[in-house]
């Protein structure tokens, strides 16, 4: 019996398996969240810099490996042990081993909801292509999710190679028929395009940035074109009343940019892991 066999005959295992791998994957991205937007600021210095004509400012190496994480406050380096996913930071009680300065409960938090993130996952498809494939959608779109509400950018690097994965795993029918994910991609950058200059029309301003373009038309890679009604509807509503929440707490001003990848995000997620039997639903209601 081959371990696929196994996975797929013991349903509990494969549960198990993609809950540990999203506990370990949230470490991750924990560091990719923080690291990469100081990456892109970086590189986008270099190259005005070398536009300009000016010196190219020196910097230590800084990427996703190096250098080890450390406390922000006193500098100790996290060792193995206080690494380890949830686990460290209740055995540490929420406190640098060093300084006992206050961890921010952000960390473990990240990491339960990629693993209860990939539960789900594992849970939809069972152990299949599908659930192997829409883990990695998963995670990405909670980083995104994440940078977007802390830097207001959906980076390109996760955007497009996760834009073309949904393209190329289409091709082979695992999600939607091709045609219907080439067409998503394109009416799911066009929609929030005609948006944006339609308002920018009207008002002057801009209402939101082509990274959210993008991450419409990543959606309907994936999701194909069907999704996206349903994707800006959830998005639409949630975004709403979570401003309106947010306005009424005076957590922001009138007229403040909040991010929309977020709630792009997490509707796309639920459009294309329930879209056919939330369609399905709302046309039963209908009595169709």
């Amino acid at each position: 019996m081959t371990l696929w066999t196994l996975l797929a005959e013991q349903p509990a295992y494969f549960l198990t398996l993609a809950t540990v791998l999203g506990l370990l994957v949230g470490s991750f991205l924990n560091v990719l969240v923080y690291r990469l937007p100081i990456m892109l600021e970086r590189q986008w210095q270099r190259e005005a810099q070398e536009v300009l004509g000016l010196p190219l400012a020196q910097h230590e190496r800084f990427d996703l490996c190096l250098p080890a994480s450390r406390c922000p406050h006193c500098a100790h380096q996290i060792r193995a042990w206080e690494n380890i996913p949830v686990v460290s930071y209740l055995a540490l009680r929420g406190r640098c081993s060093a300084c006992k300065t206050r961890i921010s409960p952000r960390y473990p938090l990240v990491e339960i909801a990629s693993a209860l993130l990939s539960l789900v996952v594992a849970w939809r498809f069972g152990a299949s292509a599908e659930a192997l494939l829409a883990l990695p959608l998963t995670w990405c779109l909670l980083a995104l999710s994440l940078i977007d509400a802390d830097h207001q950018l959906l980076p390109d690097v996760l955007v497009l190679p996760m834009l073309w994965l949904g393209l190329i795993v289409n091709a082979f029918g695992l999600y939607v028929p091709l045609a219907d994910a080439l067409w998503g991609a394109v009416a799911g950058y066009l929609s929030l395009w005609t948006v944006y200059w339609v308002f920018k029309l009207v008002t002057g301003k801009e209402g939101m940035g082509y990274g959210d373009f993008k991450l419409m038309a990543l959606i309907g890679a994936w999701g194909g074109w069907q999704v996206l009604p349903l994707t800006l509807l959830l998005s639409s509503v949630v975004g709403a009343l979570v401003g309106l929440c947010l306005l009424r707490l005076r957590r922001y001003a009138m007229g403040t940019a909040i991010p929309f990848g977020p709630y792009l995000a997490i509707a796309g997620w639920i459009a294309v892991l329930w879209g056919d039997e939330m369609y399905a639903s709302y046309m039963q209601l209908l009595g169709y």
